[in-house]
């Protein structure tokens, strides 16, 4: 399958929800998490990502994020983020709902964005729940210290789901709701298997919309999908942009 049938998929759906994870920013430097050289390249996720780590080894948790935080700081958008931006201002994009947490799509000027797994620019204490900048939260460990909060003292986490944590309910509710309006669910760069954010293609599909997915691996959803395209997600998503009219370079204009 090929971008030329995605764009008239799009053009019969009248738009799409598009759901973005980690492929959609891997062009921009940032490293995804299943590849051989993804983030948990030999490494358990749950021992150095999760809340119990966080609470009870402070240091291999804020370890880990020196490193994520690191890699976030010279990330910048790339064109398939500018792409999506070019279409959503034609009306072509009606939201992005991503599993990414580096705030990439906000940056490259996406409007309406549903974050479901939270978002490195922000901390939030553990003891009050108080948000504030990721800026305090990045100072504090790259000194080698531990970032407490400056109200009650507890320990400050980056605002993003951990591996023993829920979702938060209102984007998760966006969500789905967006996946049930939509006749159309665009699916960049995500290996659609971290649940629950993998089952809103279902939702789509049970409303009676439909697939494209794009995507380097195969995903659990391939045999459900009307247009599955292996190939990079800044070069096809340019591509359906363009055949939509639109200039993925148009996107990075602010």
């Amino acid at each position: 399958m090929s971008a030329p049938e995605a764009a008239s998929l799009l053009r019969m759906a009248g738009g799409a929800t598009v759901f973005t994870g980690a492929g959609m920013s891997t062009e921009s430097g940032l490293p995804d998490f299943r590849s051989a050289a993804g983030l948990w390249a030999g490494v358990d996720p749950i021992a150095v990502a999760s809340r119990r780590t966080l609470e009870r080894r402070p240091e291999v948790f804020y370890d880990f994020y020196r490193k994520r935080l690191h890699h976030l700081g010279g990330a910048a958008p790339n064109i398939g983020h500018h792409a999506l931006v070019a279409m959503e201002r034609a009306g072509w994009v009606k939201a992005v709902v991503t599993q990414n947490v580096d705030g990439l799509h906000q940056a490259a000027g996406s409007r309406r964005v549903i974050e479901l797994h939270g978002n490195l620019r922000e901390s939030v204490c553990i003891g009050c729940g108080d948000l504030g900048h990721a800026a305090q939260l990045r100072a504090a460990i790259e000194a080698g210290g531990l970032p407490r909060c400056l109200s009650c003292g507890g320990l400050l986490k980056p605002n993003v789901v951990l591996f023993d944590e829920l979702l938060p309910e209102a984007p998760w509710q966006a969500a789905v709701r967006s996946a049930r309006a939509s006749r159309l669910m665009l699916v960049v760069g995500s290996s659609l298997q971290v649940t629950p954010a993998a089952y809103l293609p279902l939702e789509t599909l049970e409303a009676g919309g439909r697939l494209i997915i794009v995507n380097r691996e195969p995903t659990p959803y391939d045999d459900r999908a009307a247009i599955t395209i292996r190939a990079s997600a800044g070069s096809v998503l340019t591509e359906i942009a363009a055949l939509l009219g639109q200039d993925a370079a148009a996107g990075a204009q602010k």
